[in-house]
């Protein structure tokens, strides 16, 4: 089987660690083209396929991976009108006749929900509250958030330490906000 690679990437999989011996054994395995490293999937495959250490593994797949966009070709790119608005549940194109809070054609669900901010407390749709910038979390999270906001955390570090909470976090945080609304 002919190897397709070019002499200048023949000559970096060289740089990466490979041998002549090492490129031989790709060409038998089926490892003929850029795009080839993409069915390897990654470093430990390739190791064993060609039998070279991880180490130089990773360097090749690495440097493949790094180069993949201009491996397959042209990129797809869809350019949409600045007030294109997509559900965010089934990720539908919604109609030019939209408006915040509205349902979406194809699922049903609120399109863009409507989010209270746990910064400012304007409502809104989108990620991100267009009064004060803090990016909206869930519903369900809003008292736990006002709670980390009276606790002193930045406004841009809340929707984060929710994100990473563990459960018993979030149970301990429920309780001072518990205790909080009984006062």
């Amino acid at each position: 089987m002919a190897t397709t690679f070019s002499p200048l990437e023949q000559n970096i999989l060289k740089a990466k660690g490979l041998s002549d011996d090492n490129l031989a054994r790709m060409s038998e395995v089926g490892i003929v083209a850029m795009s080839d490293f993409a069915t390897v999937g990654d470093a430990e495959t390739f190791a064993e396929l060609i039998e070279v250490p991880l180490e130089v593994a990773a360097k090749v797949m690495t440097w493949a991976a790094a180069i993949k966009g201009a491996v397959t070709g042209p990129v797809d790119i869809t350019v949409d009108s600045p007030d294109a608005v997509y559900c965010s549940h089934c990720k539908a194109r919604q109609p030019k006749d939209y408006h915040a809070g509205d349902l979406c054609l194809s699922c049903g669900k609120q399109a863009e929900p409507i989010l209270a901010c746990f910064w400012c407390g304007v409502s809104g749709p989108g990620k991100f509250c267009r009064s004060c910038g803090a990016e909206f979390v869930a519903t369900s999270e809003l008292d736990l958030a006002v709670q980390l906001r009276r606790d002193g955390l930045a406004k841009n570090e809340i929707p984060a330490k929710l994100k990473i909470m563990s459960p018993e976090e979030r149970d301990v945080l429920w309780g001072l906000v518990r205790r909080a609304g009984t006062r």
